[in-house]
């Protein structure tokens, strides 16, 4: 485990997954230009703190556009190397930096609270160098794709053109729960103090499974305040607002080119951020946002093969000189076919084909509901539960008991680096807890693109309790492949501004957001929807008390009733694409 999230890390965290030396693209042209790299550079922050900078420049007379890349991952990395002299070879001058508190510079690294402000500081120091034409792009992708969000809301005037890539949301987007998930706090101790920390030294198995949440980094061996604060603010109070740009599109000013992937752990960030830059940025900017969606983890372009699913040879692509042509098209002001190319470039898996389209979501989808159906016994793969388009008229509901001594297992490693992919849940949902709806085999290919959203109502025992949706594509086979999934925390019912717990025994309506998706039910496929109320350890156990999140050790097992008739219409949301043109 320790040596995938090291390897991840240095092909992420500088450009969230784009490939390793041996992979990159071949230059646009036989001719690259020389070039000469100025180690730790100072950069002068507004308070004093002068950060560290490596800078990668053609060693040539004249004036450069800047690619601007800040990074709690460590300038020092290979990829900063292969990626300043691939940028550098093709024209630009490429400055890699030490966010504060990180690697070489100085301060205390407090996540994202500093970005903003030293983004902006960052991004004119570039554009003010001799050796600077004024015009500087920014790149990155994870935690250095939100640095940029950050900082491009600060509207620095010489800031051009971003590339953020599997950007985080803002906070409660990904992870609704009020408290940060369990496997985060692995990432937390990875980037504690100035250097990259040994995993090896810490238990993961052991350390998730400790209570309170709180106290995980004692499990670990050491108190992280960034990681406790989190605590002392489990709703969307002013706590966050530093963090937030979701509701700050008007104020960015730049065209961006939006990428993930459909397995990205952080992927609803970077559809909402292209339908906010289209629909809520300033009319200049607007009509210069791309969407580039693939196949992939977190590590985007990584792989073409996830697990036991091979989307292909097309599913990795030439993605270096993707993000070259659009900094010439930004940076140099080459007429290269860029802006005249379909704002939407997405891969269809099932089909494992690329399709380009004019907007996100797709402006033709049909919005169809698939209800859930039984006679009382959905439990298991092998209970009776059914999902067809068909409205429920009555119908017994569905019961389980949640205990969360006994939570259901999320498929994963136990680290912050990739969580969750299109994995076989078929001996999960051979649990008594897990609801199992599944439709019949399609009869011709059905194409599911978009958001994917569950209606559900249901009464609990409990006074506070989650509700777990997980869509599934089940092959001929049997194999049960997960698409995508979310979660809603009763307490967080009505929106994450405020806590409001539940009456037990009440029938209530649960919204869940389980994502975006984009696959192709072959014939002879079945769309399934999994109900449960727990996804271990991708969100954090509710204890079903009601009591402050994070904080306690009781809990205590809940029944759960999950309805499904003609007052209450339990159902999914599929946006099904009609058949494209040949």
């Amino acid at each position: 485990m320790t040596r995938r999230v090291l390897l991840f890390v240095f092909a992420f965290g500088f450009l969230a997954g784009a490939s390793a030396p041996a992979q990159l693209a071949e230059p646009a042209s036989d001719k690259t230009v020389p070039f000469k790299t100025y180690f730790d550079q100072r950069i002068r922050m507004r308070d004093g703190v002068e950060l560290a900078a490596d800078v990668y420049r053609p060693d040539l007379p004249g004036k450069f556009n800047c690619i601007l890349n800040r990074t709690p991952y460590l300038k020092s990395s290979e990829n900063a190397l292969t990626f300043g002299r691939y940028f550098a070879e093709h024209g630009y001058a490429f400055v890699a930096v030490d966010v504060r508190g990180r690697g070489d510079s100085p301060g205390s690294f407090v996540p994202y609270r500093h970005e903003g402000k030293d983004g902006y500081d960052a991004v004119e120091w570039c554009a003010e160098q001799p050796w600077s034409t004024g015009k500087v792009g920014t790149i990155g992708g994870s935690y250095n794709g939100k640095t940029q969000w950050l900082t491009a809301i600060e509207q620095p005037p010489h800031l051009t053109t971003m590339i953020a890539l599997v950007s985080p949301s803002d906070p409660f987007v990904e992870f609704p729960t009020g408290d940060p998930i369990p496997i985060d706090v692995s990432w937390y101790h990875f980037t504690s103090g100035h250097v990259l920390q040994n995993m090896d030294a810490v238990d993961w198995d052991a350390v998730l499974k400790h209570l309170p949440l709180l106290t995980m980094d004692e499990a670990i061996g050491h108190v992280m305040p960034a990681w406790r604060e989190q605590f002392e603010h489990t709703r969307l109070d002013t706590f966050w607002e530093p963090e937030r740009y979701q509701n700050k599109f008007e104020r960015v000013r730049t065209p961006v080119l939006h990428i993930s992937g459909w397995y990205d752990d952080e992927q609803i960030g970077t559809p909402l951020n292209f339908i906010g830059m289209t629909t809520k940025a300033v009319p200049s900017v607007r009509n210069h946002q791309k969407l580039l969606m693939g196949p992939w983890p977190h590590a985007v372009n990584s792989t073409s093969k996830l697990g036991h699913v091979d989307f292909g040879p097309s599913a990795k692509i030439d993605l270096n000189a993707t993000m070259l042509r659009w900094f010439d098209a930004w940076l140099k002001g080459i007429d290269n076919g860029v802006e005249a190319e379909p704002p939407v470039r997405i891969f269809v898996m099932g089909s494992n084909q690329w399709v380009d389209e004019h907007e996100w979501p797709i402006a033709r989808t049909r919005y169809t509901e698939f209800y859930l159906h039984s006679s009382g016994r959905a439990n298991t793969l092998y209970g009776d539960g059914k999902l067809s388009t068909d409205k429920p008229q009555s119908e017994k509901s569905d019961l389980f008991t949640y205990d969360p001594q006994d939570p259901v297992p999320f498929i994963t490693e136990p680290s912050f680096a990739q969580v969750g992919g299109p994995d076989d849940y078929r001996a999960i949902e051979r649990r008594d807890d897990v609801l199992v709806y599944t439709g019949d085999p399609v009869t011709s290919a059905t194409e599911v693109c978009g958001p994917i959203n569950v209606t559900l109502y249901a009464s609990t025992t409990a006074t506070d309790t989650d509700f777990t949706a997980k869509l599934i594509d089940v092959w001929p086979t049997g194999f049960a492949e997960r698409l995508s999934d979310g979660i809603v925390r009763a307490r967080f019912r009505d929106g994450m501004e405020r806590e409001n717990l539940i009456h037990p025994g009440t029938v209530y309506e649960y919204k869940i957001d389980a994502w975006n998706t984009c696959q192709m039910f072959k014939t002879g496929h079945s769309i399934r929807l999994e109900i449960s109320s727990s996804a271990f350890p991708k969100y954090s156990r509710n204890l079903n008390t009601g009591e402050p999140l994070g904080r306690t050790t009781n809990m205590v097992a809940a029944r759960q009733t999950i309805y499904h008739d003609a007052q209450h219409p339990s159902h999914v949301t599929l946006p099904i694409v009609p058949e494209r043109a040949k």
